[in-house]
């Protein structure tokens, strides 16, 4: 997506921009200013010269959204950050923190085409991919926060609006300059994507010489159950995509994580954990386990403390690697499938 024939400057490397720029040593401050310093224009750089700030702002889209809105949780371990898009749209990021990480949730897309009957996102439909640049300045804005503390940004996850495999090459582009040390030089094992289950990008994330965690949004043990709650999944053969993952295991060497919202009556009997056992006995990977959190206008319920708690002893007794998430952000809006797709105001 290009925006009056501008190119969006979170697409170009270190030395693209030394391509771009002359002297060369131009390109190293633009990225000092940015990165180190995480400024949010061009107009912030005031060691550059007018013509060369000039020369960016006419050819390089920056900044592409607007922080809208701040908004912490009250135990103040989740902000939910509001931002707009320069076409009027709204996106939802989330900085969550916890001991020494500082998570950032960032969303891939306006809106979702995925349908999950348990998310928001996808309540109002897919409107539009992100570019690269409005994946990113997600992080910058957040880091932009946390600099007032002497924070940053520790780990990414691409668990907010969206399927990030819908929005393939941004997504990736996005991640190396995460990864990239003239950038925000965040290690790949700390960078996470989350998916419903595309199989066809598992396996082309596959080859792209990455090493980042991949987590799939599982939430049933069976194909039939799964469609009721993912309606993409009927693409998608329920053993075939743990088949798919298996060999990202095998590629990568780094473990795979199963999201599983627990839903009442839904996916949460007995039966329900013993199929989860049969797929994960002997796998190395693990299973987060969500008690689902209140969307509005879904029918769905929250299981009672005590059938969480039994679907989670069981699978511990058979040896699963179990993790119960507790939530955080509920009363923002910001937990696990609460993040929603706003029209401008």
């Amino acid at each position: 997506m290009e925006e009056n024939n501008q190119s969006h400057f979170f697409s170009l490397s270190l030395n693209d921009l030394r391509q771009n720029l002359s002297p060369s040593f131009r390109a190293n401050q633009v990225f000092d200013w940015i990165y180190k310093k995480k400024r949010l224009s061009f107009d912030e750089m005031p060691n550059l010269p007018k013509d060369v700030r000039s020369y960016l702002k006419e050819n390089f889209t920056f900044p592409s959204l607007t922080l809208h809105e701040t908004l912490p949780s009250k135990d103040q371990e989740t902000i939910k950050f509001l931002f707009k898009l320069k076409d009027g749209f709204f996106i939802e990021s989330v900085l969550i923190l916890s001991k020494e990480r500082r998570t950032v949730c960032v969303s891939s897309q306006v809106g979702c085409r995925c349908s999950c009957h348990f998310c928001a996102s996808g309540k109002k439909g897919f409107v539009r991919n992100l570019t690269s640049s409005e994946i990113i300045e997600q992080v910058l804005h957040i880091d932009n926060y946390l600099a007032k503390k002497n924070e940053k940004t520790t780990h990414v996850v691409f668990m907010g609006m969206g399927e990030p495999f819908h929005n393939y090459e941004a997504v990736i582009c996005a991640i190396r300059r995460f990864n990239d040390p003239d950038c925000f030089n965040i290690s790949q094992r700390r960078i996470t994507i989350s998916t419903v289950g595309i199989i066809d990008k598992i396996k082309k994330l596959e080859s792209e010489n990455l090493k980042i965690n991949l987590t799939l949004s599982l939430h049933a043990s069976d194909q039939k159950t799964r469609e009721k709650i993912i309606p993409y999944a009927k693409k998608y053969p329920i053993n075939n995509l743990i088949k798919s993952m298996d060999s990202y295991f095998e590629k990568t060497k780094r473990d795979i994580t199963y999201e599983y919202i627990l839903i009442d009556n839904v996916n949460d009997s007995l039966q329900d954990a013993k199929r989860l056992v049969s797929f994960f006995k002997g796998k190395q990977c693990s299973l987060n386990l969500i008690p689902y959190n209140l969307v509005l206008g879904c029918q769905f319920k929250r299981p009672s403390t005590e059938k969480i708690e039994a679907f989670h002893q069981y699978l511990q007794a058979k040896k699963i690697p179990t993790t119960r998430r507790y939530t955080k952000g509920k009363d923002i809006a910001a937990a696990c499938g609460q993040l929603a797709l706003l029209e401008s105001k």
